[in-house]
């Protein structure tokens, strides 16, 4: 097994992956030199950022923009590759959560050459699989330097892998904090950049919510439509363009039913493939008509959001539809975002009507406004406005837009900036800095660290009961990659090795046949099909689609549209028969990869216990624990029973690395069809 002491300070890693919408800089600019010498660090060179240097890192942080669409928000993460004589080798991103690190994919790409590189990274590195992959890959290949754009701003992030590095004499230079030789004006450029490409990702760690922008299309006049409510279109094709592209990059897009009644919108990216964001319809009284574009879900996922008890008959038939129902007890916007945030969303697009839009820049979830205005005059005293009552009664009381941007979009022009309450994207940075760090940014006091359990024991060992209600530095919640037990995740880049044939269907004597899949996510959708694979060609070509799919979202896409459309295809007993398949897959990837096998066992003793580990998601009462907290949490107790069999197995056989063998599971899904 691998090293168990040295889980203690993995648990404080992740994994990057990519988000964004630009806004142009706007910092002050100053030819001065910015020569300013800060702490060591322990560097190995004093050698100051240059020209070259920020030309680098501005590229790094546009790669890393790469998968903009291809997949949901993650952390952005490019990666720029030079040579030690100056030349670009490579350049990489990552395409989304739970895949390569765009950093082993650079040396991966240039094998031998990347000796004496430098690497250029928009963002630190992340990684909370126990293996410390992206770190672990610069390590290996050689790379002598590595430039940093930006800290992770995630708390149980931040610093980790610039430790890593420096601890194993790599010279690690972070923009802000190394000195440098260039002017001002071009540092500042280069932080804008990295702030930029992660701004969805800067917000959520600082106010524990979605980063919510309010787009909206308006006339010079200041109308969003006409008296008679018609409102297409206002903006010309090029700015539709942008928001179709805008959608593309957040988790989801948010309307109120008033847009629904009025508009029937579809809310979709418009182009064939890649990451669609869930339709979310804000309703208090669910007064929607029976037909409408939103319900219909073989595209794009919808969720209605309403108050407890409304319409409960039609709840039912939109939930038939495959239409997503949340009840919410007093429906606000800052509900929806606490939701948005729980269900790991990074960046929430609010396209709703000025009625709607009020109450969410008052509470705090809007943080950037998106303002299309074209060059037309409607009139109207009673034709609509962007933004409702705020209770302004004067002037001075009007809210100041920060870090404002224009842009021409056609014949229209794109008005971008920051709410104030956010300080904007250079208060966020600020606000994160850490003393220790030696930045010439203004510090913030320092953040509580994040908990981290101790080594583990033998103590603890056993199936836990049902969750119970606990403190939280009793529970271990997981559910995003990069969340602090991201490693519990089955969207975690952990391929794992799985037997072709069940137990009874192996010939006595012979080898056992194993395949292997990208993640456990891919084995996992894939074998709600394996059964009709056998005499089914349009099952075979589902599972095979399955494995080959780029990420374990994509899996997970496919298998549950699937599941939902042709659930001919599922055997009659899955219901049952899924949860033995769940279990020999989490068994296989802990038992395959020392990093999650040690971050998993370090779970075992916390201040109070072992601690419980439960799967964080509100929308999934089976394998999760729901919105409520009451949900069945079967995998967290799934990976309960795992962490039991490796503490025993531990105590039989103390030597570090030996191999765990999987135990079978009674009940196993035949695995015919799989080749």
């Amino acid at each position: 097994m691998g090293s168990l002491g040295s889980a203690q300070g993995l648990l404080a890693g992740c994994l990057p992956q990519r988000l964004s919408l630009s806004s142009g800089p706007c910092r002050p600019r100053n030819r001065r030199k910015c020569s300013v010498q800060v702490a060591a660090h322990g560097s190995a060179s004093h050698d100051a950022l240059s020209d070259l240097d920020f030309q680098h890192i501005r590229r790094a942080a546009a790669v890393a923009d790469g998968s903009a669409g291809l997949s949901q928000p993650h952390p952005n993460a490019g990666c720029v590759l030079v040579s030690q004589d100056g030349r670009p080798l490579c350049e990489t991103f990552q395409r989304a959560q739970g895949t390569t690190s765009a950093e082993a994919q650079a040396v991966t790409a240039v094998r031998a050459d990347a000796e004496g590189t430098t690497a250029y990274l928009n963002l630190e590195p992340g990684d909370v699989h126990g293996d410390d992959s992206a770190v672990q890959a610069l390590l290996q290949a050689g790379v002598a330097r590595v430039v940093i754009g930006m800290r992770h701003p995630l708390s149980h992030l931040r610093g980790h892998a610039v430790g890593l590095l420096r601890s194993a004499g790599v010279r690690v230079d972070v923009v802000g904090e190394a000195r440098c030789d260039s002017s001002l004006d071009d540092e500042q450029a280069t932080l804008q950049e990295c702030l930029q490409a992660n701004e969805a990702l800067l917000h959520r760690a600082k106010f524990k919510r979605p980063f919510g922008i309010l787009k909206y299309a308006m006339t010079l006049d200041g109308k969003i439509a006409t008296s008679s409510g018609h409102a297409a279109w206002i903006s010309s094709p090029i700015s539709r363009q942008m928001v179709f592209d805008t959608r593309a990059r957040s988790h989801a897009v948010v309307v109120g039913g008033n847009t629904v009644r009025r508009d029937d919108p579809r809310l979709t990216t418009r182009r064939d493939g890649g990451h669609q964001p869930t339709r979310i319809v804000m309703t208090q009284k669910l007064d929607l008509p029976e037909d409408a574009n939103l319900w219909d879900v073989s595209s794009a996922a919808t969720i209605i959001m309403t108050q407890r008890g409304a319409r409960a008959a039609f709840q039912q038939r939109l939930r038939d539809k495959g239409v997503e129902v949340v009840e919410f007890d007093f429906l606000t916007p800052d509900k929806v975002a606490q939701y948005c945030y729980k269900r790991g969303y990074l960046q929430v697009l609010w396209e709703c009507g000025g009625k709607l839009a009020a109450p969410a820049i008052t509470d705090g979830t809007i943080h950037k406004a998106m303002a299309f205005i074209a060059p037309k005059l409607v009139g109207g005293v009673q034709a609509p406005t962007p933004v409702g009552e705020l209770g302004n009664v004067e002037m001075t009381q009007a809210l100041q837009l920060l870090e404002t941007r224009w842009q021409p979009t056609g014949p229209d022009m794109l008005l971008t900036g920051y709410l104030p309450a956010t300080t904007g994207l250079w208060g966020l940075q600020r606000g994160l800095v850490l003393p220790s760090e030696g930045s010439r940014l203004a510090a913030a006091p320092q953040e509580a660290a994040a908990h981290t359990p101790p080594a583990p024991t033998a103590t603890g060992a056993g199936l836990l009961p049902k969750p119970v209600q606990r403190r939280p530095e009793q529970v271990a919640p997981f559910y995003k990659p990069w969340d602090q037990y991201g490693v519990l995740s089955n969207f975690t880049p952990h391929w794992v090795d799985m037997p072709t044939d069940s137990p009874s269907q192996q010939q006595a004597g012979e080898p056992q046949q194993l395949q292997r899949w990208p993640s456990v996510e891919h084995y996992y959708q894939a074998h709600k099909f394996a059964s009709a694979a056998a005499t089914d060609p349009a099952a075979a070509s589902l599972v095979q689609a399955i494995r080959a799919a780029s990420s374990p979202e994509e899996a997970a896409a496919l298998g549950r549209r699937a599941e939902r459309e042709q659930p001919h295809l599922l055997p009659p007993d899955w219901a049952t028969v899924k949860l033995s398949v769940m279990l020999d897959a989490v068994r296989a990837k802990f038992a395959q990869h020392a990093g999650p096998r040690a971050m998993l066992l370090a779970t075992a003793s916390g201040k109070l216990g072992p601690l419980e580990l439960v799967e964080d998601s509100p929308h999934d009462a089976f394998w999760g624990c729901g919105a409520d907290g009451t949900g069945s949490n079967h995998l967290g107790r799934i990976l309960t029973r795992v962490r039991s069999e490796l503490l025993a197995h531990q105590l039989r056989q103390p030597e570090a690395n030996s191999q765990w063998q999987l135990p079978q599971t009674k009940g196993s899904l035949t695995h015919s069809g799989i080749r």
